[in-house]
């Protein structure tokens, strides 16, 4: 295969009636989707995006999953926005990808007019109404690779800038064929998806749903703030696998909420995107003794937890999952030895094409395999510090740079005081992560005081020394 849309060709064909996308709205069939996505990708094509980006300004609902697969049908890639987001940063990050069109609907209209972007505003509901034409879809797919980019997913940036990662066809096409295959989904399984779709953990749950014929159900965001009705939604929708950052599986354990309700039949339980809890893990596994749990770091690693951990004991990451080939190198550039703690590498077709629009950071992050002189080879330089423990599994160690991360969220401590020296009468700043909050600390000559907590409770007085050894001015 060299383009995602053929597996939804052939699990349409094949589940045509088959529950596929569903929401609190309704849910749709595979045949309803395809029929829905060759009708946008029409509409998009007409209006010239092939290989160029579009930009999507929706909800976390079924049409914007839609619309992500019409962008694809019409030969073009998308980006995702946080219709939450302020403004300022969406604008942001649409200066760094220059979309030749900004989809929308009409809840979000008159918000997407006001972000003042150069390209057009188009309605959704436009392409939804247009007849398929099947031979420009067809043309488009014939001119389509393996290397054309599906999606640029934006994230925080150390110098205020967000970074667009560019991910192409071939990289979803082997990520989603390894999670289908490792964690047996197929057209029984019925994903309940948390993640926005701006987030790469949703990745999983659509392209794997797409390969197979499972059914993806959008969980509402305001469930996760009620236990009890968020696994009665999972009951009702016959929610049999989670793909969930531990801060939305912690939401239950902290409320026992497994305690007072009938349990939802899950068979597989996957985390990621930060440090997953051992209590949490531990009170999850106690219910769903059966279950599969797999602790996933990063779109590449993987390691099923098998084993009994303490509750003061930490969960590795694990080994490397097949065809991605992982590096431990010391800053030296050479291979780390047992037990030595170096910086985690990552090379194979997983890897993304690099940073829209930014050759330098690309640069500096996909970079040649120092252990490999003899042909090109290129490596993505991750961050993280991990070591191998005496069982061959990779613990992680912490980070390279300042990056952290927040309820799943990578986040650039630089990006956050990069915006606080925007404002008036800062002399000096600097931004300290002290989980669950964010702090950010500004010295003010004329305040004389550190001020702004974001988090419960406010601090007061200057801290000696800030995260990372960055002293405080």
């Amino acid at each position: 295969m060299k383009h995602l849309l053929e597996l939804l060709d052939h699990t349409a064909a094949r589940w045509a009636d088959h529950p596929a996308f569903g929401d609190e709205h309704g849910t749709l069939t595979w045949g309803q989707v395809q029929q829905a996505v060759q009708s946008i990708g029409t509409a998009l094509a007409q209006q010239g995006v092939q290989h160029r980006p579009v930009a999507l300004y929706l909800d976390h609902e079924v049409p914007c999953l839609l619309a992500m697969l019409g962008t694809l049908a019409a030969g073009s890639f998308y980006t995702v926005l946080d219709t939450a987001q302020p403004p300022e940063r969406v604008r942001r990050i649409t200066d760094q990808l220059e979309p030749v069109l900004l989809v929308t609907d009409a809840a979000h209209h008159d918000a997407a007019l006001a972000l003042g972007l150069s390209c057009p505003v188009w309605d959704l509901t436009k392409g939804l109404a247009q007849p398929p034409d099947p031979f420009l879809l067809q043309t488009l797919r014939g001119q389509a690779i393996d290397t054309d980019l599906a999606y640029v997913l934006f994230t925080s940036g150390s110098t205020g800038a967000p970074k667009g990662v560019a991910v192409p066809h071939r990289a979803v096409l082997a990520y989603s064929s390894w999670a289908a295959e490792t964690f047996d989904v197929n057209e029984t399984t019925v994903f309940g998806n948390q993640t926005p779709f701006y987030f790469s953990m949703s990745v999983t749950d659509l392209y794997a749903a797409l390969r197979t014929g499972a059914e993806l159900q959008v969980i509402p965001k305001r469930l996760f703030s009620f236990p009890v009705q968020l696994l009665d939604y999972l009951t009702v929708r016959k929610v049999n696998t989670l793909y969930w950052v531990p801060s939305a599986l912690g939401g239950v354990v902290r409320w026992k909420a497994l305690d007072y309700t009938a349990l939802p039949p899950l068979r597989t339980i996957l985390f990621a995107g930060e440090t997953m809890p051992t209590p949490y893990l531990n009170y999850w596994r106690a219910h769903y003794p059966q279950a599969i749990f797999a602790n996933l770091f990063g779109p590449t690693e993987t390691t099923d937890i098998c084993a009994d951990f303490a509750d003061d004991e930490p969960l590795p990451i694990g080994r490397a999952c097949d065809n991605c080939g992982l590096l431990v190198l010391t800053e030296d550039g050479r291979a780390a030895a047992p037990g030595e703690v170096g910086e985690l590498c990552v090379r194979g077709s997983f890897l993304a094409a690099g940073y829209y629009n930014m050759p330098d950071k690309t640069a500096q992050r996909f970079c040649p395999n120092p252990l490999q002189s003899h042909y090109p080879e290129t490596i993505y330089r991750t961050g993280d510090l991990v070591r191998y423990d005496g069982e061959g599994l990779l613990q992680y160690m912490g980070r390279t740079d300042n990056q952290i991360k927040h309820r799943g969220y990578r986040i650039e401590l630089g990006e956050i005081e990069t915006a606080a020296f925007g404002q008036p009468g800062l002399q000096s700043c600097a931004c300290v992560y002290d989980a669950p909050g964010i702090d950010w600390y500004c010295f003010s000559p004329a305040a004389r005081n550190w001020r702004k907590r974001f988090g419960p409770g406010w601090k007061s007085g200057c801290p000696p020394i800030c995260s990372r050894g960055s002293i405080a001015a």
